[in-house]
């Protein structure tokens, strides 16, 4: 049986959600650069720098042992944020 699920008043199932994932992050990726060539994505999510999710709307926590060296970290007081779109999408949408 296929769940439902209800999202701006229209229903979808999860099988639709999950096909709209690629679509949604070939989107994402569109114009923007990454000095890693989009490997968290290409390696179907197995080659993921380390994030942690705090309820921020567009970072997560950088958790990486040199975030310096990462052009998405973004340093604030003393805790190291990513600001990268796509590693956002991840950790939000996917919990990975």
């Amino acid at each position: 049986m296929k769940q439902a699920v209800f999202i701006n008043g229209t229903k979808e199932t999860k099988d639709d959600m999950e096909r709209a994932i690629p679509e949604q992050i070939e989107e994402m990726i569109d114009g923007l650069q990454c000095p890693k060539e989009f490997s968290c994505y290409t390696s179907n999510f197995k080659n993921l720098c380390k994030a942690k999710d705090i309820g921020l709307e567009s970072f997560v926590v950088c958790l990486m042992s040199d975030p310096f060296a990462c052009k998405f970290s973004l340093l604030f007081g003393s805790v190291f944020f990513c600001q990268c779109k796509l590693r956002v999408y991840i950790a939000k949408k996917l919990t990975k």
